[in-house]
C-alpha cells in the first residue's frame, strides 16, 4: 500500500489535534490563546462559536478550510515555513494550512498583531 502524500496526511489531520500545539507554542513565547483565536478568526472568517464547534467535532483541515472564507489579504501571507515558500505551494489546502502556520510563527516571534493580520 503506497504511503499517503503530504497533502493527504494534512487533509486528514484534525484541527483539534493541532490547535493545542499552537496554543503551547504561543504561550511559551508569552502570547495568548485569545491572540491565536483572533488570528484564526481573521484567516477563516469563523467566529468563536464556529471555531469551538470545529474543535469539538473533530473537523479535518480539509473540511475546515473548505468552509472558510479567507480574506483577500491572506494572499499577503508569504515567506518560508518548514523550508518552503508559502506563496509557491500549489495545493490550496496545504497553502492555507501553511499560511496559518506562518501566522502562528509570526505571533510567536513577537510580531505586532496589526502586522500579523496585515492591517
Amino acid at each position: 500500500m503506497p504511503r499517503p502524500t503530504a497533502e493527504e496526511r494534512v487533509a486528514r489531520m484534525t484541527v483539534a489535534d493541532v490547535y493545542p500545539l499552537y496554543v503551547t507554542k504561543l504561550e511559551r513565547k508569552g502570547r495568548t490563546e485569545a491572540e491565536l483565536r483572533e488570528v484564526i478568526t481573521w484567516l477563516t472568517g469563523y467566529d468563536g462559536a464556529v471555531l469551538d464547534h470545529h474543535l469539538a467535532s473533530g473537523t479535518t483541515f480539509a473540511q475546515f478550510f473548505e468552509e472558510a472564507t479567507l480574506p483577500p489579504q491572506a494572499a499577503g501571507v508569504t515567506g518560508v515555513i518548514c523550508g518552503v515558500r508559502v506563496e509557491e505551494i500549489e495545493d490550496p489546502l496545504l497553502q492555507n494550512v501553511r499560511r496559518l502556520d506562518k501566522l502562528v510563527d509570526e505571533l510567536a516571534r513577537g510580531k505586532a498583531m496589526e502586522k500579523v493580520l496585515r492591517s
